[in-house]
């Protein structure tokens, strides 16, 4: 006799969740034909005016583009300058950040590679003076 309630209370409870649903999705619906009807009520009653101030808001638009991007460059450039600070502060007093290793062996491999070119002209200075004196 407990499986007669039960499947009422499953069945209830499915009807609830369809009527809800549909409530919800149909409202949302509703909402979504009002806010297209209205994009185009009012796209219909602007065209006019930006045909008519667009002599005007073509370059206002770009002008402000133009401002925009060199604030957004400038900020970005800022902050890489800033951390590039930070990072060099970081190196110099000795708490070796993130890529600091690659750093210092970029370091000692160009002054090994500059020793080496020193004693080449070096050895190359000897020979021709040899020569110009032998």
């Amino acid at each position: 006799m407990q499986t007669q309630p039960r499947h009422e209370q499953q069945l209830s409870r499915q009807v609830a969740k369809t009527t809800t649903a549909v409530t919800v999705g149909g409202s949302l619906m509703v909402l979504s034909g009002l806010t297209l009807a209205a994009t185009v009520i009012g796209l219909a009653i602007a065209t006019p005016l930006l045909v008519i101030f667009s002599p005007v808001l073509v370059p206002a638009v770009i002008t402000l583009g133009l401002i925009l991007g060199g604030f957004l460059a400038s900020g970005g450039f800022g902050a890489t300058a800033s951390f590039v600070f930070y990072w060099m502060y970081r190196y110099v007093t000795g708490k070796h950040p993130i890529g600091a290793t690659k750093i210092d062996y970029a370091r000692d491999k160009i002054a090994h590679a500059a020793n080496d070119v020193k004693e080449k002209a070096e050895q190359l200075g000897h020979q021709a003076q040899q020569q110009i004196k032998g």
